[in-house]
């Protein structure tokens, strides 16, 4: 999973622990010729004048520091004799330019690139830190916290949050055509029950030809009841009525499906905010699959502006390499990601856990 982007990140570590080793190791060398030329100089003048020379006052003679080496050069090569690290801007240059290609090109959302890239540039400038192992765990550390601060947003315990409601806890799900949507809520209803909660199911995509026999499918699948109506019902009559059949019958969650619909669907939208009015859902997911890229982000934002979605769900995670909508989605919604889809069978969907992402992204091999 994100196989393309762990590999861009890889290499940008290597990248960037290599420029900085080597600036520093250039930064050596130069210091060690000044230091040369210096004590020649220092031998020639006590030779010629050894009293004159004792008696010069080092603030009125030669500067410290030789400006050929650059400002701060000495210092830095100090620094790094010690077994120490000073990160300047030119080591990070061209390894920050290639990190930005790779981002864009695992399709992450530009702002979101951007962010990243800020927070390593202020994590790594001008630190000054021991070489504890080596100069790739600066790079790492500063790449690990740079993307936790992005896919991190907005998170919260989605167990702790039925755990703590009051029942039923009623959720919407929403998204385009073909994503999922249907499948998801199947497999969150297995998740919900290897957890101990009961769920129903209630069909709200009253449009589409052939919803009822879909969701039926997976009802009878995982022995869940269903709640549906004729084709071309109110979709939000019947949520209504999968809240009033769980709170009769002691049921836990309401999963609700709706019809595919893109942002720009203004009687498909007008649904969803009249679900709202009806049913007032204690969360609506978005969802959309993972390979979908900067679309699926992009169709993110669009529906939370238009209906004020909660988090996401990602599908087809496993089959996605670039992890750009993972990357981006929380950032740009102010939303979390709350769960990935990683395969076909009822028990392939993944709780979205930022650190553990991110340590699996940065992972040696």
């Amino acid at each position: 999973m994100f196989d393309g982007l762990k590999d861009k990140l890889s290499s940008f570590r290597e990248d960037a622990a290599e420029e900085v080793e080597e600036k520093a190791e250039e930064a050596d060398a130069e210091a060690a010729e000044v230091d040369a030329a210096a004590d020649i100089d220092a031998d020639a003048t006590a030779e010629a004048a050894p009293d004159e020379a004792a008696s010069t006052d080092p603030a009125e003679g030669e500067p410290a520091d030789d400006e050929s080496a650059g400002p701060g050069r000495l210092k830095r090569a100090a620094a790094f004799a010690t077994g120490k690290v000073i990160i300047e801007e030119e080591d990070l240059e061209e390894p920050l330019q290639d990190l930005e290609l790779a981002l864009l090109s695992s399709d992450v959302e530009m702002s979101v690139a951007d962010r990243i890239l800020e927070t390593v540039r202020e994590k790594m400038l001008g630190e000054t830190r021991a070489q504890v192992q080596t100069t790739d765990q600066l790079v790492t550390e500063a790449l690990h916290d740079a993307l936790l601060d992005v896919i991190s947003v907005g998170q919260f315990d989605f167990e702790e949050r039925i755990a703590e409601a009051d029942k039923p806890v009623t959720v919407v799900f929403t998204g385009v055509n073909g994503v999922g949507k249907t499948t998801t809520i199947a497999k969150l209803s297995e998740w919900l029950d290897e957890r101990g909660y009961s769920s129903v199911l209630a069909n709200g995509d009253t449009y589409r030809a052939g919803a009822n026999e879909q969701i039926r499918e997976h009802a009878e699948a995982l022995d869940r009841k269903l709640i549906a109506h004729e084709q071309g019902g109110d979709p939000a009559a019947v949520i209504y009525d999968g809240v009033e059949y769980a709170e009769a019958n002691d049921i836990d969650v309401v999963l609700g499906d709706t019809a595919g619909r893109l942002h720009t669907s203004n009687d498909l939208m007008a649904q969803l905010e009249k679900i709202d009015r009806v049913v007032d859902p204690d969360m609506t997911l978005f969802v959309d699959e993972a390979v979908a890229g900067q679309d699926a982000v992009k169709r993110a934002q669009e529906f939370d502006d238009a209906a004020a979605i909660d988090g996401s769900v990602l599908t087809k995670a496993d089959a996605d390499s670039s992890g750009g909508a993972a990357i981006s989605i929380a950032y740009v919604t102010g939303k979390p990601i709350l769960f990935l889809g990683v395969g076909q069978g009822y028990d392939d969907l993944r709780r979205f856990d930022p650190e553990e992402l991110v340590d699996e992204l940065l992972a040696e091999e």
